[in-house]
């Protein structure tokens, strides 16, 4: 059966296309033209004719071949572009080439003499209806017709608009059979819907001209009017080259419409584009074959390449700042094993391009030194060796992070030198000069402060030959350095070239001589003295200069800023000074008059607000002080001032080294000279090494907090799933979690969810009643006790998960013990090592970080879509039991919004991310992911980007290849590709080299391609070890060996080691002599590598993160209550809601949810007053707290008065002389006198909240604060009145006028307090709580409604119209 079999006809019409046309009144059949081009018709045209021509061949070449090939040449398609560019042009041109009736009576109005022709009267009425067919201009496709392109179809269609338009001018005649004279009966008036079936005619130029009747001063009049037609003829190019240009387009054969394909920026905006990392630049980090982390982290320097000398001076550059904090670790003998090892490292970062991942885990051996000591005689074992092999661990893997930060660091400097050197160079092929200092402090420079001194003196002695070097290559002399803001040098310049210039060489030593001596550098210089005094020197014709310098005063002051700028500007000076401050620097911390309001003793910044003499060198033990300190000068409260500590002892040493010897009246006049200089040097060097050191300690700081954050998040991160008895370690378990979140206990829903161990939802639900009965007492059991029972025993969950952010948790946590306790709940796992016996369900307190993100996150409207917000932080703890790590990696970068370290918020982001993420690499790559299940798991997906050599772009192209490549992977050489096997590659060789040992593909012993050491942590790069010491422990001779690999392939050995269930033979390997001959013959340390070789080879990818870490009682209290050890404990005043009233005792609860009582003696001073008489339930009243009991979240209250007279204060471990105690009474006196001018005294209200604030002075205390933080202060309507101060949002805030109601005197607090003359409460804590606080929480439902816009009155306006766009899903009703 051939191809034309499958056609049945070459275009079989359809009966509807057969049937014949009637005329309507008279009944004639008319036969319908069936020809492709009527010869006989009207609608006949050459270019069609063509188009058809080319339909037949290719119907024939269908009826032979079924499919035509486009094998059309250049030429020819250029050809064709060509015809229908011209054919579009005769198009317009006859379009236009007609006037209508407007143009006709404007040409009436210019040339009054001529007459327009009178209207005809139409001949027709209407247009009687044929068949259908007879209307269908375009003609029909058929059989024959199913492949012609696009383009001929276009063509075609355009073809018979084109014939349309050409017989256009014979309209009435072509329609003669179709159009009859129909004139109404009565009138003869054509009915004006009949009149519009006519259209106007189009008439050529000529035809125009004859029907106005103008003679050629009348034509050329109205071709000054409206032109030729020809004016518009630029517009009409274009447009001919924008078609042509969406032709080429549309043909995919066309080289030069492949040049102009849409692509994706042609679409989506940049910054679309650059957060689904679809750029340019993403893309080339895709395509290269180098670590995704490597090429960010090195795109300032893609185009540097070091020396070998500079590769080398790397390595010790680097060793030198790991070795000063690592010396305390390690022995004085391992300094050069240590730079042998930090050289290593770098060779594989830099040369290899290994990231820390692969050198930790595949590198071992180099990081540590190994080496064989005597061993001590044991007589118990006479026959054990002599010597045994001792390791010591020289890098850490954080370490290795911190070399591949001061690579990035080295290379800056090595950069900015670069960019010095070829400066200089320049400046000597031009004028030929040498500068020896310059030469000698650029390569010593290893510092970028150090060679931004050098570059500073550079410019300074050079301005004006850098200035014509400029002027010279017409482009900047820097060459890309730096040049300090404002540095002009004109001034110096003018000093340096005149001849006040004597003056200065006459002070005997340059400033580069005296720098020296400062440095204790080299041999001393020492100072000359001139035979005259200096201002008889200076007053001297050959040292004067007019009219700059026309005095000896002028020249004199002139020479010593000369000096002194020398001084201040010689890179060997601002070493000794940098060296001085790091050494003796000591801060001082001085409070602003905005800072003495601000920060009361209550305030976080009160710590350092009287600080003195601080050393900078113990600010490395306390970074969050520090940034503390930053930021409160930011805010403008406090002033931060950095000095020498012996400053005067300092200066006198500094006197020394410039002064000279003699004793003269000479000597001394010009030692005074040069004291003074040294006072103006000194006086710009403590100015601006004050503020480098301010600014180099603030990064210190820095990266010390973001370090703490790693080593917390390593920490929490470094979890195995939770293991229930039973279940090895690294199984997933079942889980039941359950929470009432904020709620209160049995008064509001409980959510629960039940996660699988494949992380699935299988169900949730609410429940209320759980109030466990006593049968003993008549109680019976709460209506969702045996629910709970039910879902347990369906279910049969491993583990329950709880947690909440309230109090009430806890008694949620005791209920459900008592529970499981009572109905005997039990894990469905059977314990191996206790007979088999179950155990009961265990209830495990859960981290919620995590949990609290996701609830409401986009994430889980796009997982669980139907679930409410407390079922999705149910579903989350579930997961967190299972995998802490897969939870933290899933949060992306919100994962910064964690809080890892108290000073977390005082550094930027960018830089806690950056260490957060380092520990999730760290971590990912000791657990290894499943390729495959990455594929299929968006979970397991997200480990992904943290593979070694791999990122969030060459993440996504793995998988968008691997599901191209047919969704799966057998083996891990399938990731870079097979043409063989027509495999696209996933990754580069050099990036799978970095990643595959950490991509494992589970084994199957069925599949005959599996390799058992794809599962493994064993790199392929040694599975020939691997499969070698397989070998060995089978005890296979090499004939065997091959015998078994030529039949089942290369892992066939380590197959049949597995199939055997021999694995626990590698353990009898001597791997200490395999590893020596390795290394003796080829040079390779494999010492480490052989016994993780072994290890994998027993149990693959075993888990090594630690077991699952319980919450601590302290981390549960701060998880339930929010409140810190700092923020509440024992001695603290705090606000308590009474909640009932005892004879005697009381019931409070305070803000936090914690519950205590008040007992009788602590009630009141008066015994013989009643309880009930002195407090009410619901009565919110301050409290001193007396017992804080963490575990269990109870509280002991005192409500006496004499107790709550008491301040606390804090214990403050302080030195003497560190604390301004002097300014610090002098500012309190200062706070308790009057309050203004008018001599009223100061009100002071026992409040926590109160403060001695005007209304200004309350904004700008809350400026800083929360929204809905509130201020009491005094208010200006009198003594019997107080003002309420609270923050509605940003810049806004209202100001409450509270009346206070039964004040015994002028000075005591009211007995209830008014609001608006109708809200009365008993206390100010009532009154924030039910007035200030209630408002606060409505206009925080408001400011979090979707449809709420902080925006400005205009952009508010505008949000209407973007609400569709903005929430699609959403629909906007509009008034009718």
């Amino acid at each position: 059966m051939s191809a034309r079999d499958l056609i049945s006809g070459e275009a079989e019409l359809d009966s509807q296309e057969e049937d014949e046309s009637f005329d309507e009144e008279t009944g004639e059949v008319r036969q319908k033209n069936r020809k492709a081009n009527g010869t006989s018709g009207h609608f006949e045209d050459s270019s069609e004719e063509e188009d058809d021509d080319d339909d037949e061949e290719a119907a024939a070449a269908i009826r032979k071949d079924f499919i035509v090939e486009d094998d059309e040449e250049p030429e020819e398609r250029e050809r064709r572009r060509r015809e229908r560019k011209k054919r579009r042009r005769e198009e317009r041109e006859e379009e236009e080439a007609g006037l209508d009736e407007e143009d006709l009576d404007l040409i009436g109005e210019a040339n009054p003499d001529f007459e327009r022709r009178a209207p005809s009267e139409p001949k027709l009425k209407r247009l009687k209806r044929g068949h259908k067919e007879d209307r269908d201009v375009q003609r029909r496709r058929g059989v024959d017709d199913i492949f012609d392109s696009d383009e001929e179809v276009e063509d075609d269609f355009r073809n018979q608009r084109q014939s349309l338009r050409a017989d256009a001018r014979n309209l009435q005649d072509e329609f003669a059979d179709f159009i009859e004279e129909d004139f109404d009966d009565q009138d003869g008036v054509v009915d004006d819907d009949d009149a519009d079936v006519a259209r106007p005619v189009g008439r050529t130029y000529n035809e125009i001209r004859e029907a106005a009747g103008l003679d050629e001063a009348a034509l050329e009049d109205m071709r000054e009017a409206f032109g030729d037609g020809n004016d518009y003829d630029w517009a009409l190019d274009l447009q001919d080259r924008e078609e042509d240009g969406e032709q080429r387009l549309m043909d995919s054969e066309d080289p030069e419409a492949l040049e102009k394909q849409l692509e994706l920026k042609d679409v989506f905006e940049p910054s679309q584009l650059a957060e689904r990392l679809l750029t340019d630049a993403d893309n080339d980090i895709r395509a290269a074959d180098v670590p995704e982390r490597f090429q960010l982290a090195r795109k300032p320097f893609k185009d540097l390449v070091l020396t070998a000398e500079q590769f080398k001076e790397e390595s010790v550059w680097i060793s030198i700042r790991i070795w000063d904090q690592k010396k305390k670790k390690l022995d004085l003998d391992l300094k050069d094993h240590f730079r042998k090892a930090v050289a290593k490292v770098l060779e594989f970062m830099v040369v290899d391009e290994y990231e820390v991942p692969f050198i930790f885990q595949h590198r071992k051996d180099y990081i540590i030194h190994s080496e064989r000591v005597a061993r001590t005689p044991d007589s118990t074992n006479p026959g054990a060796p002599a010597e045994e092999m001792v390791a010591v661990k020289l890098l850490e893997q954080s370490e290795l992070w911190k070399i591949f930060d001061l690579d990035l660091k080295f290379r800056a400097l090595i950069e900015k030198r670069n960019a010095l050197s070829d400066t200089y160079q320049k400046l000597q092929d031009a004028t030929e000069f040498r500068n020896e200092i310059f030469e000698e402090m650029l390569p010593a420079a290893d510092t970028i402060e150090e060679l931004q001194d050098v570059q500073d003196y550079f410019h300074f002695q050079h301005a004006s030959r850098l200035a014509d070097l400029a002027a010279l290559n017409a482009s900047s002399a820097t060459n890309g350095t730096q040049r300090r803001p404002g540095s002009s040098r004109a001034l110096f310049e003018r000093i340096r070239s005149s001849s006040v210039y004597g003056l200065v060489r006459a002070f005997g030593i340059t400033a580069d001589a005296f720098a020296q001596n400062a440095l204790k550098e080299g041999r001393r210089q020492y100072t000359e003295d001139p035979l005259d005094r200096p201002d008889d020197l200076a007053d001297k014709d050959h040292i004067m200069d007019p009219p700059d310098y026309s005095s000896g005063a002028q020249c004199l002051k002139a020479a010593k800023a000369m000096l002194a700028e020398e001084i201040f500007l010689s890179p060997k000076m601002r070493k000794v000074m940098r060296r001085e401050y790091y050494m003796d620097g000591v801060v001082d911390c001085f409070r602003t008059d905005k800072g003495l309001r601000r920060i009361d003793e209550n305030h976080p910044y009160y710590d350092f607000k009287y600080l003195r003499n601080q050393p900078i060198k113990e600010f490395g033990a306390r970074p969050d002080l520090f940034l503390k300190m930053i930021r409160a000068e930011e805010e403008g409260l406090v002033e931060i001032k950095i000095r020498l500590e012996n400053a005067e002892s300092f200066k006198k040493k500094l006197y020394s080294e410039i002064e000279s010897d003699n004793f003269s009246e000479i000597a001394d006049a010009w030692n005074r000279e040069r004291r003074e200089v040294l006072d103006m040097a000194l006086l710009k060097l403590n100015k601006t090494m004050a503020r480098l050191v301010k600014e180099n300690l603030k990064t210190v700081c820095e990266d010390e907090v973001a370090m703490r954050c790693r080593e917390e998040f390593s920490r929490r991160i470094d979890q195995a799933p939770y293991k229930p008895k039973g279940l090895q370690l690294g199984t997933t378990p079942k889980v039941l979690a359950i929470s009432n979140g904020a709620g209160a206990f049995m008064r509001e829903a409980i959510c629960w969810a039940y996660v699988d161990e494949e992380g699935r939802v299988l169900e949730n639900g609410k429940l209320t009643d759980l109030f466990i009965g006593d049968p003993d007492r008549g109680q019976s059991d709460g209506a969702d006790v045996e629910r709970l029972v039910q879902i347990v025993q369906h279910r049969t969950p491993d583990v329950i998960g709880l947690s909440g952010w309230s109090a009430d948790t806890r008694k949620l946590y005791k209920m459900l013990e008592e529970i499981v306790e009572r109905k005997d709940l039990r894990a469905s796992l059977n314990d191996p090592d206790d007979g088999g016996r179950t155990d009961r369900l265990e209830i495990v307190i859960v981290n919620d970080e995590v949990a609290r993100l996701y609830q409401t996150s986009p994430r889980a409207a796009m997982e669980h879509p139907g679930f409410a917000p407390l079922t999705n932080y149910c579903v989350a703890l579930a997961r967190y039991l299972q995998s802490p790590l897969k939870e933290y990696a899933a949060l992306s970068k919100d994962v910064i919004t964690i809080n890892m370290d108290p000073a977390q918020s005082y550094v930027p982001q960018e830089k806690i991310f950056k260490q957060l993420e380092t520990a999730l690499v760290d971590m990912i790559n000791i657990v290894g992911v499943s390729i495959n299940d990455a594929v299929v798991d968006p979970y397991v997906a997200n480990f992904l980007p943290y593979v070694c050599g791999l990122g969030p772009r060459k993440a996504q192209q793995m998988l968008k290849v691997i599901n191209v490549n047919g969704g799966a992977i057998t083996t891990r050489a399938e990731l870079v590709g097979d043409p063989d096997q027509q495999l696209l590659g996933a990754v580069g060789p050099r990036v799978w080299s970095n990643c595959s040992s950490f991509l494992y593909v589970e084994f199957d012993p069925v599949e005959q391609d599996s390799d058992y050491l794809d599962n493994t942590r064993v790199h392929p790069e040694d599975y020939d070890l691997g499969r070698k010491m397989a070998a060995d422990a089978l005890e296979l001779d090499e004939e065997d060996i091959e015998a078994e690999t030529s039949e089942n392939g290369s892992g066939a050995i380590v197959r049949k080691l597995v199939r055997d269930d021999q694995q626990d033979k590698v353990n009898d390997l001597i791997l200490e002599e395999y590893a020596e001959q390795l290394e003796k013959n080829f040079n390779q340390k494999k010492r480490a590598t052989l016994e993780n070789i072994r290890a994998e080879l027993q149990t693959p990818y075993e888990e090594l993160r630690s077991h699952f870490a319980l919450l601590s009682s302290e981390e549960i209290f701060t998880m339930f209550t929010g409140e810190t050890r700092d923020s509440l404990h024992e001695g603290m005043v705090v606000p308590i809601s009474i909640k009932k009233v005892g004879e005697d005792y009381i019931e409070a609860r305070m803000d936090c949810g914690i519950e205590g009582t008040v007992a009788a003696i602590e009630i009141s001073s008066r015994p013989e007053v009643s309880p009930r008489q002195l407090f009410q339930q619901f009565q919110t009243v301050q409290a001193k707290i007396t017992y804080l009991n963490r575990k269990t979240l109870a509280a002991g209250f005192s409500l006496r008065e004499e107790e709550l007279r008491i301040p606390e204060r804090k214990d403050y471990d302080r030195l003497p002389g560190e604390w301004d105690d002097i300014q610090e009474r002098a500012d309190k006196e200062s706070m308790k006198e009057k309050n203004d001018v008018s001599g009223r005294t100061q009100r002071v209200v026992k409040h926590p909240l109160f403060r001695p604030f005007n209304h200004a002075q309350a904004q700008e205390f809350l400026g800083s604060q929360a929204r809905g933080d509130v201020v009491i202060r005094p208010s200006s309507k009198g003594e019997d009145h107080l003002a309420v101060t609270w923050k509605v949002s940003d810049n806004i805030y209202q100001h409450i006028d509270v009346l206070e109601l039964g004040k015994s005197g002028q000075f005591s607090s009211g007995g209830a307090y008014k609001v608006g003359g109708k809200y009365t409460y008993t206390d100010l804590d009532e009154m924030i709580v039910n007035h200030v606080k209630a408002m606060a929480k409505k206009v925080d439902e408001m400011m979090m409604f979707e449809k709420y816009q902080g925006g400005s009155k205009a952009d508010t306006g505008m949000f209407p119209s973007l609400f569709p766009s903005l929430f699609p899903s959403l629909k906007v009703k509009k008034n009718k």
